[in-house]
């Protein structure tokens, strides 16, 4: 009997040190976005389903449009916000992957409504963002050329505070294969702060030490091997749902390492990170690794 004790008391002791291996660091308390059931007062306008509900490694993710969740979501509950919307290029055209044209065409979602009507909704999803955010939180917003200068003018519109330009390399980026443009090879992201008052959290000296002790500047190349390891397998990590890998076009990859820094530098231990489109399947489980946690929006439809 002695022994056995002994036993069950040691397996106990090595299911909790391998609990803390996972997620470390994160706090016990569930995820807090607006997104609690017991207070949330909905009524017969529920905005969401709960897609995925991971509470060990605080992930959730929510199914729905992600303008009316925001609207109805509680306020300043948010830390930092990674936002990848539509860039409107499902216009029939194509493109060059692997050696193959390809369309560009992704879904409904993402063909352009016009110049004014793009706008009103770049407006309208970065002042949902924006009433989320807490006063100090940040926004991370990705882009071609075909939105990005939308989402900066649709910012400066709205009170926010523009903190950087990030430029990423991309070495592997697809060819043009129209040979009447230079090749794209590049993607902006605009980092700002909720508002003009807002004090950021910026981890100047993680930034620095990771480059080599000099200070970080906003034009971010990585190597080789840190561009190849762009994925990992997230049904294994996290047992996320086949159904949501199968969404094809509507996701996107980038290297981990460029997720890594953006987390790093932007937020601490413990903070709630929200990605109202759900684009990248790798920020389902980067920030439960660097002890974060994640809400994420996925479409109604795809």
């Amino acid at each position: 009997m002695h022994k056995k004790s002994n036993y069950s008391n040691q397996k106990k002791e090595n299911k909790s040190r391998l609990k803390k291996i996972v997620s470390p660091g994160l706090p016990k308390t569930p995820i807090e976005f607006y997104i609690s059931e017991e207070t949330a007062e909905y009524g017969d306008n529920k905005p969401f389903t709960i897609y995925y509900d991971n509470p060990e490694h605080s992930v959730r993710l929510l199914k729905g449009d992600c303008i009316e969740i925001l609207n109805q979501a509680r306020e300043n509950s948010v830390d930092m916000i990674f936002a990848d919307p539509p860039y409107f290029l499902s216009n029939g055209g194509i493109t060059c992957h692997a050696g193959r044209m390809v369309s560009v065409n992704k879904g409904k979602w993402d063909k352009s409504k016009g110049v004014e009507e793009n706008h009103k909704f770049t407006l309208d999803w970065l002042r949902a963002c924006q009433r989320v955010l807490k006063s100090n939180g940040t926004i991370w917003v990705s882009g071609t050329t075909h939105i990005i200068y939308s989402v900066g003018y649709a910012m400066q519109e709205l009170g926010y505070k523009i903190l950087n330009d990030i430029i990423w390399y991309k070495r592997n980026a697809s060819p043009n294969p129209s040979h009447k443009y230079l090749t794209q090879s590049t993607e902006i992201f605009i980092w700002a702060a909720k508002n003009q008052k807002s004090k950021h959290y910026f981890d100047y000296q993680l930034t620095k030490k990771s480059n080599n002790g000099k200070q970080m500047r906003n034009l971010w190349k990585f190597d080789v091997e840190e561009e190849r390891i762009s994925q990992i397998k997230p049904t294994k990590a996290l047992n996320i749902p086949k159904l949501y890998l199968s969404f094809g076009k509507h996701i996107i990859k980038r290297p981990i390492e460029l997720l890594k820094r953006i987390i790093l530098a932007s937020t601490k231990k413990g903070d709630l990170i929200l990605d109202p489109f759900c684009r990248n399947k790798m920020f389902l489980i980067i920030p439960s690794t660097l002890a974060r946690k994640f809400v994420g929006i996925l479409l109604k439809s795809n």
